[in-house]
């Protein structure tokens, strides 16, 4: 072992061991290695040009929320069924995590992100052209291979260029700027869904995409990473599995888990249907209802980055703000026509001000990936940064993958309001695992 690499071991572990609540800080004296380094123009532009590959993906996941009633009838199935249909997007998303993670420690970031934006028009464009099920089924797959590594490609380029602190701060604006894609799968896409159909979002999808695809190689540069010695491929994808499963990431492995997949599946999924069928809105309404609870879930990564840095304690912040979003998604079922809240305050069913509320504040609390981002980061040393980040991200959408294929049962079977119980479950027991499995270790006495 060279000196370098073991001053990086012994930062990793010095980080892992000390309280993961705190604020990352360098384990040693600035150097120019641990230096704060610039961010300057041609840096932040590559970043916000590779964030809107992520703007195209959330846009293409949560299409579903707004368009899958007309979808089914035009595609001869049922909401249920294409629903469940929509989890191979998620599927194919988190398993191919591996590979990607592997392809930003070998390739140019250029390279990865221009493959991915290939597979992208593809996909939007057999999506465009399905005529049943089938057909939808690989289009989903395919949109979920290729958007994989869409977060991923500004992520890496982030981590590997910034230090510490900053990528905490700029993963959360990352985070920010690419919900925004679920703000034109609100308002605007309802309007287009009304006037032209479900198939012309796609088109339209794919258009950007290929738009997109061409500022990339215009500006982001195709710097191949360094690394002394290349591994064989299996055990590389091998490590992404081992860093996700190592006693540093386990607790945020599982929090990862269900995170962002409450967040997913209910507005990319059931907040539509919630808002049609429980409240009486119409398309037009619940699309400007979603587009609200988009607003909060666009500033909320970096409001939740900002509160870090301001805080210091982030791995309290996680627990108190998940555990308050299992309340309100309590709260938002008791409100259905029949259950308690409503009787509580002599009304049928809670009005929609109520869910708009809910469904805002649900957003403010949830979106705490830049937290998650930051810790895996806090933990790794710079050459396996790609891999767990990947591990991490292949944690959210597998459990994305997984919570939807559950809820669509639940829907079926006991209604929407169900679903809403469940998710909080499933928050509150993925919570409360990662404060057991994050607190730092006690220290030993003397003997």
């Amino acid at each position: 072992m060279t000196a370098s690499q073991g001053a990086v071991a012994v930062r990793a572990f010095s980080a892992y061991r000390a309280p993961m609540n705190s604020a990352i800080e360098p384990a040693t004296k600035p150097s120019p290695e641990t230096a704060t380094p610039r961010v300057g123009a041609a840096l932040m532009a590559a970043m916000v040009i590779l964030t809107c590959g992520h703007i195209l993906s959330n846009l293409l996941r949560t299409t579903p929320a707004v368009a899958i009633d007309l979808m089914a009838v035009d595609l001869g199935s049922t909401a249920q069924a294409l629903a469940a249909l929509t989890a191979a997007y998620h599927f194919s998303f988190a398993i191919c995590q591996i590979p990607i993670g592997v392809a930003l420690d070998r390739y140019s970031i250029r390279t990865v992100s221009l493959t991915l934006f290939a597979g992208t028009i593809a996909g939007a464009c057999l999506a465009a052209l399905s005529r049943g099920p089938v057909g939808f089924l690989l289009a989903q797959l395919l949109l979920g291979m290729a958007t994989s590594g869409m977060l991923m490609c500004p992520m890496a380029l982030a981590a590997k260029r910034l230090s510490p602190a900053q990528f905490g701060l700029w993963s959360g604006l990352i985070l920010s700027l690419g919900n925004a894609g679920m703000l034109l799968s609100a308002s605007p896409l309802a309007f287009v869904v009304e006037h032209w159909g479900w198939r012309t979002g796609f088109w339209l999808a794919g258009a950007a995409a290929f738009v997109v695809a061409g500022l990339v190689m215009l500006i982001v540069p195709n710097e191949r990473p360094v690394q002394a010695k290349r591994r064989a491929l299996l055990a590389e994808m091998t490590t992404v599995l081992r860093l996700g499963a190592s006693r540093a990431l386990r607790g945020i492995v599982i929090l990862a888990f269900v995170s962002l997949a409450v967040q997913i599946v209910l507005r990319g999924l059931w907040a539509g249907p919630w808002l049609m069928n429980i409240k009486g809105l119409s398309r037009l309404e619940a699309g400007n209802v979603l587009a609200v609870f988009t607003v909060a879930l666009v500033v909320a990564p970096a409001l939740m980055g900002i509160l870090d840095r301001k805080l210091g304690q982030r791995r309290l912040l996680l627990l108190a703000t998940q555990l308050l979003a299992a309340g309100l998604f309590v709260a938002m079922a008791l409100g259905a026509p029949g259950f308690p809240l409503a009787n509580a305050f002599g009304v049928a069913f809670m009005p929609a001000s109520f869910d708009i509320g809910v469904l805002v504040s649900i957003g403010l609390l949830v979106c705490v990936q830049p937290l998650i981002y930051a810790m895996t980061r806090q933990v790794v040393a710079v050459e396996n940064t790609g891999k767990a980040l990947s591990a991490v991200n292949l944690s959210f959408f597998l459990g994305t993958a997984v919570l939807q294929s559950v809820t669509s049962p639940i829907a079926a079977a006991w209604g929407l309001p169900a679903v809403l119980i469940a998710m909080a479950i499933f928050l509150v027991t993925a919570t409360v695992a990662f404060f057991v499995l994050t607190r730092p270790a006690a220290p030993r006495l003397a003997a």
